[in-house]
């Protein structure tokens, strides 16, 4: 077990060392200036303004030697400083880390469970009418973009039922105390996680489906009937669990997908968490802004995918490696 570790550890270090590499290569060779761009925002600098920024940026060096600048600063822990923002990327990386995580998180798990239900109660009569209500959503769910439902809950939310804030992540200058303010959250919290959730409901419902009508088809499955289980052990204490195994895997591979999706949805519920950050330093160029967002989202998918894993050993006994 620990040789396994160690070997997948390596693995992950290797992966994160080519996922810098590759990040600092298309983000340097996209077209773009960050000088330019801070330029404009000022209305326009002095061509000694212009060098003195570039020679403080490093950007006047080669593109090799400002590539190994980055890497040893990332060995030691320092991703640099934000050309716009003034500040260092760590500090705001870890001042929208707590919303980006609340948002991802709850979506995961909503998506995962809710998913997970529906598809398992289509199985059960595969030809019904609550499987065909699940496909349909199904079908929803992969052809609306995030931003599209997010846009519709808005329009919704915001005039026709206006039930729950649509922007922000508090509101301004409420002062109701610990509770009152964690219930505040709750309400900003809904609309974007459920839109950030609703594609993946549909994957997670129409997997699940598949999965548990063919576990449910299986040999062992037939033998626990003739000993006499009742059904709902026989659907969920073996069928289930092994129907939910590819469910797993690809909640694990869509991590990635789901931080990218944050992009979008922060960006219209003006959440303040890493997407939105990530958004603004593409627009102005912040290199070292969205770098370390990269290398931050990058380690995310990477210990998804440690996790995924764990968990297969756990659900699964047969996988021993």
């Amino acid at each position: 077990m620990v040789r396994y570790l160690c070997k997948r550890l390596l693995h992950a270090v290797l992966l994160l060392l080519a996922v810098l590499v590759l990040n600092f290569l298309l983000i340097h060779f996209s077209p773009g200036d960050p000088v330019q761009t801070i330029a404009g925002a000022m209305g326009g600098m002095t061509e000694e303004l212009r060098t003195k920024l570039t020679q403080q940026f490093g950007l006047d060096k080669p593109l090799y030697v400002q590539l190994g600048i980055y890497l040893g600063n990332v060995l030691q822990g320092d991703l640099g400083q934000s050309y716009y923002f003034n500040s260092s990327v760590v500090s705001l990386i870890w001042e929208r880390v707590p919303a980006t995580l609340l948002l991802v998180v709850v979506a995961v798990l909503v998506a995962f469970l809710v998913g997970t239900f529906l598809g398992v109660l289509a199985a059960r009569r595969p030809n019904g009418f609550f499987s065909q209500v699940v496909t349909l959503l199904s079908i929803v769910g992969y052809s609306a973009p995030v931003f599209w439902t997010g846009i519709v809950l808005i329009i919704l939310f915001a005039s026709v039922l206006p039930i729950f804030p649509v922007s922000d992540m508090r509101t301004p200058g409420l002062e109701d105390g610990f509770w009152g303010g964690v219930w505040d959250v709750a309400k900003h919290l809904v609309l974007p996680a459920f839109t950030l959730a609703f594609v993946y409901i549909a994957q997670y419902s129409r997997l699940a489906r598949a999965s548990m009508i063919e576990a449910l088809s299986a040999d062992y499955i037939r033998t626990a009937r003739a000993k006499g289980l009742s059904e709902s052990i026989v659907l969920y204490k073996h069928a289930l669990r092994n129907a939910v195994l590819p469910v797993v895997t690809v909640l694990g591979m869509q991590f990635g997908n789901v931080l990218a999706g944050a992009i979008l949805v922060e960006t219209v519920f003006n959440w303040p968490g890493l997407g939105r950050l990530s958004f603004d330093s593409v627009l102005r160029r912040d290199y070292p802004t969205l770098l370390g967002i990269l290398f931050f989202a990058s380690m995310m998918v990477v210990v998804m995918n440690q996790l995924t894993d764990l968990a297969y050993r756990i659900i699964d006994p047969r996988i021993k490696s």
